[in-house]
């Protein structure tokens, strides 16, 4: 098996697992790659300052320059909050670097146990396909099983070191691995994927229409309140979801979305609605505009 990664310079993540280990040795092996190895140490386990010297010994191997942090988040930090911090890391040090792009090492597992748990959280559709690659984020090993990652770790002697907490069931997406996915026989897993790959190609087909009707708005950052509230409550919150990330805002919730579009949808002329901590909904007559905290004070 291999991978496809266009020339250029990118951010590789390298935890020290063996998934990211395989990563960095496919690309390693790749011509016409400049590559730059960022760990993040979340602080949550008391042994991670192992981690981030194998990820040093690795770096060197390949004669690649190495950046790490350590996070400190402590034991009780949740799977977001750590992936928030590691990606805060991880687009620092490419926005730093003058990266392309940052690699992950996420494979076909991680896509399955992803969909598995944003169903159980009701995340919708976007849910379903939220592990793919963009012009930002690449994700190579997507077509790869956990199964394949450790053959080939085996066939060329890769040393990576096992993180203790993917043990911990406390994690969600540990007990889906353990309890969930490895209970799928061979045609349920195919089943699973293929249905994940065809929400993935929906949703791409979806967001483009969803652009389309964006890109008729007044502005980028306002909305036709008339044409809005014709639409269905369905298709308001999709509007409202692609709205907000396209203008930057990404951190919100399905009961944040079902507050603006109520709020949009019936809200006075002049009031105004919370998003985030720097922005605003401000219902007029006739538009839906975003304003910072503090434009109206």
């Amino acid at each position: 098996m291999n991978i496809q990664i266009s020339p250029g310079k990118y951010v590789v993540a390298v935890s020290g697992g063996v998934d990211s280990v395989v990563l960095l040795d496919l690309l390693a092996k790749k011509p016409k790659l400049e590559l730059v190895v960022a760990h993040f140490d979340h602080g949550i386990r008391e042994d991670s300052a192992e981690d981030r010297k194998l990820v040093q010994k690795l770096a060197n191997h390949y004669n690649l320059p190495v950046f790490y942090k350590s996070g400190k988040l402590g034991p009780t930090a949740s799977e977001a909050k750590a992936r928030e911090a590691r990606y805060a890391f991880l687009r620092h040090i490419r926005a730093e670097q003058g990266a392309r792009a940052i690699i992950t090492a996420h494979h076909q597992d991680d896509m399955l146990e992803t969909a598995i748990i944003n169903m159980l959280r009701g995340t919708g559709r976007k849910g379903l396909s939220s592990l793919i690659s963009t012009k930002e984020l690449v994700r190579p090993l997507l077509t790869w099983s956990k199964s394949d990652i450790l053959s080939y770790a085996r066939e060329y002697n890769l040393a990576w070191y096992e993180d203790s907490t993917n043990a911990d069931e406390r994690y969600l997406r540990n007990y889906i691995r353990k309890h969930i996915l490895s209970r799928f026989t061979g045609p349920d897993r195919a089943d699973l994927l293929r249905r994940v790959e065809q929400a993935g190609k929906i949703n791409i087909q979806i967001d483009q229409l969803l652009e389309e009707d964006l890109q008729k708005q007044p502005a980028r950052d306002e909305l036709d309140r008339l044409w809005y509230l014709q639409l269905p409550y369905t298709v308001a919150k999709e509007i409202m979801a692609a709205w907000l990330r396209r203008n930057g805002i990404i951190n919100f919730d399905r009961a944040m979305i079902d507050h603006l579009v109520i709020a949009a949808k019936t809200a006075t002329p002049g009031k105004l609605a919370d998003i985030d901590a720097g922005h605003l909904l401000a219902l007029g007559k006739e538009k839906i505009k975003l304003e910072p905290h503090g434009h109206n004070k």
